[in-house]
């Protein structure tokens, strides 16, 4: 190889290498980077196919597996300690909301769901075990002023829905499931809005 074209080669090579270790600023990055590869938004419009399993809000998962299914007879207590069901719920569209107290995501969107407990009926019914002394103080210590401390203090819905914490499941007013959400939610979003009209 002569000296002119060994010279061309290491030009060559120095200007396909000489940008590795440039740093490049946010604006200059955003312009490079390809509007298909931007992180897009989930769309709340556009449905997911039956059975399919979706991230919603890039906080829970929506599940449609189970769309149309009647709510189980597992009892747990409400607010007076008395035993009641979903089957009390019957005739309103209902949220029913397995959570607990040590769990930290089921704290975090507790006041969501005191806030749509204005407008819809929300069973939130804590899966601590034991007494219901620690949900009852938990309730007042927050201030929830919409949701009423249901308890099942041997979480026989968790064990009936195979559940995760926190696990929320709409129930349209006959009774039959219409979605279920894993993990926490922001319930005052348009995405939820939307999701929880779907029982009406």
């Amino acid at each position: 190889m002569s000296l002119r074209s060994s010279l061309i080669c290491l030009l060559a090579f120095g200007v396909l290498t000489g940008g590795c270790d440039r740093q490049v600023s946010a604006p200059e990055q955003a312009k490079a980077t390809p509007a298909a590869q931007a992180p897009q938004p989930a769309a709340a419009s556009s449905g997911p196919k039956e059975g399919e399993k979706v991230i919603i809000d890039t906080i829970g998962t929506l599940d449609r597996s189970h769309k149309g299914e009647a709510a189980p007879a597992a009892s747990f207590l409400d607010p007076a300690g008395k035993a009641t069901s979903l089957a009390a719920f019957r005739g309103k569209p209902v949220l029913l909301n397995l959570w607990a107290t040590w769990c930290g995501p089921c704290v975090t969107e507790m006041p969501t769901l005191d806030a749509i407990a204005k407008t819809m009926t929300v069973a939130a019914v804590s899966q601590d075990l034991g007494a219901s002394d620690k949900v009852v103080a938990f309730f007042a210590q927050k201030k929830l002023a919409n949701l009423q401390p249901y308890h099942d203090p041997k979480a026989d819905l968790s064990i009936a829905y195979n559940a995760e914490l926190p696990t929320s499941i709409l129930y349209d007013s006959t009774g039959h499931e219409v979605w279920r959400m894993t993990g926490g939610m922001d319930w005052t979003t348009e995405t939820a809005k939307t999701l929880l009209a779907e029982a009406h």
